[in-house]
């Protein structure tokens, strides 16, 4: 059985690496995203702290996972429950790249996503991004609790390496 928890901030290749593992090792995925919302008809819904704790813990009674997302307080218990965390962080100008090119994607409708890709949600990206390296010392200091069970990848040589890795 294994339990993997991707963590990264927005465009550092966390769903990318959730997907390529979770076929490699024939294990569920999952985006934290979608535990956090849940859809209604057109409206995204988000459940309460709780409610998503109890959504992972259904998860985890199942057996092996994948789950992959940003670091919230809402869903910290990963950190201990997974086997192997694995820390995505590519360079800032790289991830900032990607936000754009991901917003060009959505709005050509070549890439679809479960949020509205406007400018308001370009413009939170760039400011989740900002955050995250503002907040990174608290982040890393949360992370050296699980060096033990770490993976860090910061390039995408290391990251096809990873998928070939047997974590078994």
């Amino acid at each position: 059985m294994r339990k993997i928890f991707i963590v990264g901030i927005v465009a550092s290749g966390k769903t990318t690496l959730a997907k390529q593992l979770g076929a490699e090792m024939k294990i569920c995925w999952y985006e934290l995203d979608s535990i956090v919302y849940y859809q209604t008809g057109d409206q995204r819904v988000k459940r309460t702290p709780d409610e998503q704790v109890e959504v992972i813990m259904d998860i985890d009674r199942k057996g092996s996972w994948i789950m992959e997302g940003t670091d919230r307080e809402s869903y910290r218990c990963l950190y201990e429950m997974a086997d192997t965390i694995i820390f995505l962080d590519p360079p800032l100008w790289k991830r900032r790249i990607r936000i754009f090119t991901r917003f060009l994607k959505q709005k050509l409708h070549i890439e679809q996503c479960q949020y509205k890709a406007d400018l308001a949600m370009l413009k939170m990206m760039y400011k989740w991004t900002s955050d995250f390296e503002k907040d990174r010392e608290a982040f890393e200091a949360n992370l050296s609790l699980y060096n033990h069970k770490l993976i860090r990848l910061t390039d995408n040589k290391r990251y096809k390496q990873l998928i070939t890795m047997d974590f078994r």
